[in-house]
């Protein structure tokens, strides 16, 4: 069995000071520092259940790789921060100065970013957190070290050790659902609660087995947008009935929200949906015309689709939604 690497943070003195560089730092990388940035802000007035890793980040690297994209992560960041370095074509820079690298370059140029020269010898001992939707770790640790020896002590302490996490759309709002992918062997106490403590700063965390990642790709990532469609279906049957569309927009959004609210509250949406629908109402007309549409069994049958589609895309399959029936 190989032995873990090494990762020299979770030793760090609470004093030192911690980089995080986000080597491609689009949308989401974006969305992680600004929370982080505000979680610092406010770090005078924890909430008392919050778990605070002894080590957080308190410097920050943006990589990008055009003066577009450096533009608008200094506009975004710039105000929050005195201590933000953004940085153009210069990876291996960004990775060198780091303690703790967020991976969020887009999937195909998960080869060309990692397989630079040097860049495997700045990775070493150091924390990789991929956010790459559809690229499992051992992708990424067969992408670093094609032909290391897993047996061999030696090259395992010359590794970095990489966190698969799946956060979603809503990040921008700080409304993520992120999954993390366990490790084997687990992560060191400190980097475990490193990991979540950033992913909190942008919504709610879960842990789940790796070998669950695509389903959670599809329940966490795609479903926004069946959402969506859900919503912009039943606006556009109250827009049928006569209600202005943006009205109709704002109703079916706030509705869902409630609804998700209660959920999470402990709700059963089986028992909100029986206590919703009286004898003879409207609500257990529309629902039955629902089921007589196949919506459930449309939307389960969505849903493990989009799992398929995900685990053949993190295998490198193109075009599979044109293959399958």
């Amino acid at each position: 069995m190989a032995t873990p690497p090494s990762i020299s943070i979770a030793s760090k003195a609470p004093s030192s000071e911690m980089t995080l560089t986000v080597l491609g730092c689009g949308t989401l990388g974006t969305c992680i520092v600004s929370g982080i940035l505000s979680a610092l802000s406010d770090s005078q007035h924890p909430t008392p259940a919050e778990d605070i890793p002894e080590n957080i980040p308190r410097r920050f690297i943006a990589c990008v790789t055009s003066a577009t994209s450096a533009r608008r992560v200094e506009k975004a960041l710039s105000p929050l921060t005195d201590r933000l370095t953004v940085l153009q074509s210069e990876n291996l820079r960004g990775v060198q100065e780091a303690d703790v690298v967020l991976l969020g370059c887009k999937p195909y140029n998960l080869k060309p970013v990692l397989t630079a020269p040097g860049m495997r010898e700045a990775l070493r001992g150091k924390l990789l957190i991929s956010i790459l939707a559809g690229v499992p770790v051992s992708q990424i640790e067969e992408t670093l070290y094609p032909v290391a020896s897993a047996d061999t002590p030696e090259d395992s302490e010359a590794h970095c050790r990489v966190v698969r996490a799946l956060p979603n759309t809503a990040s921008i709002l700080r409304e993520s659902m992120t999954v993390i992918a366990t490790s084997t062997p687990p992560l060191p106490p400190p980097l475990n609660s490193l990991v979540t403590w950033m992913f909190t700063r942008i919504g709610q965390v879960r842990h789940v087995s790796p070998s669950l990642m695509d389903v959670c790709t599809a329940l966490c990532g795609s479903s926004p947008a069946f959402f969506a469609l859900f919503m912009e279906a039943i606006a556009d049957g109250a827009v049928a009935m006569g209600l202005p569309r943006k009205e109709a927009l704002f109703m079916a959004a706030q509705a869902m929200k409630g609804t998700a609210a209660m959920i999470l509250a402990g709700e059963h949406p089986a028992i909100l949906r029986d206590n919703v629908s009286t004898p003879g109402g409207c609500t257990i007309g529309g629902l039955l015309v629902l089921e007589e549409g196949s919506l459930r069994g449309t939307a389960a049958r969505g849903l493990r689709e989009a799992t398929v589609v995900a685990s053949q895309l993190g295998k490198g399959v193109q075009g599979v939604n044109g293959t399958r029936f």
